[in-house]
């Protein structure tokens, strides 16, 4: 029983250290999905050159997207003529890091992670995509097949800012983050401290046994971030716990699965060797830089424990709450199967799919409801509206809609 007591404690400590943090992240998330606008990324991603790699690597460190949230993202941008390289690029660098994960690295991790975290993701973006554009050849450039609408709803910008930042981004990452607290506070409890340390001994064998746990696994950069911090404290290397950073978020089955289907079996083989060399020597070089810093536990180690603890209580509080209320939360909505329309989109896979492809059909004119059932992989549509218009909605929006079924009568 001491133990379970002792993973809460240890959790509701890793919590309260991430909060203040996170929560400042997600604000800044907010304002850069309102002034980045997706117009402005997909006109920069589309020659073949690589420039185009060098700005969807740059593009792609801040932006608050999810491993998951991305591959719309880098669907639509395929679709759109981006280049191999640029997509590849994108792909990698925007799970791995983003401005909400660098704040909370910088909490839970210390000043050289959270500094070295995006440095590292710049790095591998831009080696994958060069590569690409290097190896895979030429392509024919194609052209915008639709134009570009204005974002659904109206509003200010201060309550867009809020509302994609705390309820968009907060249902998006919130089962993992609460996730990823609760696996770091078991191995805090249950490994004892210096556990860790013998396999460090070996950094061969260390490093590969880290990389082939994060290539299958599902974690968001920010749900990474308190499994790494308690994994350093039980003596694993910084260097390996980078390797879980960069390559968790950026190589899992779905992401893997993407390349794979729409850039290609050797953009696949080359996106994943790539990673797997990139990570491995990000790690070692990240060992080597602690090593000559003379190892200061302090760049390695949590920074929050200047604030005040009201801040961090209040914080916490505040945090657990929003995210609860996100996660139970349910509209009162028709069911799919009593709308007009219904269609299955099968590569629905997070909340971050679902409010993209709301948004898409709400623009359409005529709609009066959508409801997105992610479980059942379903797309209820109220309204006088076309098939045609629906099903070209959800494609705009980077997703595969299966042939239109009618509900009822209308």
């Amino acid at each position: 029983m001491s133990y379970f007591l002792n993973m809460w404690k240890e959790a509701l400590g890793l919590w309260l250290e991430m909060s203040p943090f996170l929560l400042l992240g997600m604000l800044m998330g907010g304002v850069l999905h309102v002034f980045l606008r997706e117009e402005f990324i997909f006109r920069h991603f589309g020659s073949p050159s690589f420039s185009s790699v060098l700005k969807a690597t740059l593009l792609g460190i801040p932006l608050p997207l999810c491993s998951c949230g991305v591959i719309p993202v880098a669907t639509s941008l395929r679709r759109e003529g981006a280049s191999r390289g640029s997509t590849l690029a994108f792909l990698l660098s925007t799970p791995t890091t983003g401005v909400d994960s660098i704040l909370a690295t910088f909490s839970l991790l210390g000043p050289l992670f959270a500094v070295f975290r995006p440095i590292a993701s710049f790095f591998a973006g831009l080696t994958v995509g060069g590569l690409s554009q290097w190896m895979l050849g030429k392509e024919v450039r194609s052209t915008i097949s639709h134009p570009f609408h204005p974002r659904a709803g109206g509003g200010s910008l201060v309550k867009e800012v809020f509302s994609y930042g705390f309820l968009d981004l907060g249902r998006e990452i919130g089962k993992w983050l609460l996730l990823g607290v609760v696996v770091g506070g078991a191995i805090s409890a249950f490994l004892p401290k210096g556990t860790l340390s013998a396999l460090s001994a070996h950094p061969r064998w260390e490093f590969i046994s880290v990389l082939a746990v994060s290539v299958p696994l599902y974690v968001c950069a920010t749900g990474s971030i308190p499994i790494a911090s308690a994994l350093v404290a039980k003596g694993l290397s910084p260097g390996a716990a980078l390797i879980f950073l960069v390559a968790g978020p950026a190589t899992n089955t779905v992401t893997l699965s993407f390349v794979y289907s729409k850039v290609g079996k050797r953009a696949f083989l080359l996106y994943l060797g790539a990673i797997l060399v990139i990570s491995l020597l990000l790690g070692w070089a990240f060992n080597l830089l602690w090593q000559a810093l003379g190892r200061p536990l302090h760049l390695i180690t949590p920074q929050g424990k200047w604030l005040p603890l009201w801040v961090k209580a209040i914080s916490a509080s505040g945090l657990f709450l929003l995210l609860v209320y996100l996660l139970i939360s349910r509209k009162v909505e028709l069911p799919i199967e009593g709308m007009r329309y219904w269609i299955h989109v099968p590569d629905l896979q997070c909340e971050g799919c679902k409010v993209r492809v709301e948004d898409g059909i709400k623009r359409l004119e005529g709609v009066e409801a959508v409801v997105v059932d992610l479980r059942r992989k379903l797309v209820g549509v109220e309204g006088e509206v076309s098939d045609e218009e629906v099903q070209e909605a959800i494609r705009e929006a980077g997703y595969t809609p299966q042939p239109m079924r009618r509900g009822r009568e209308g």
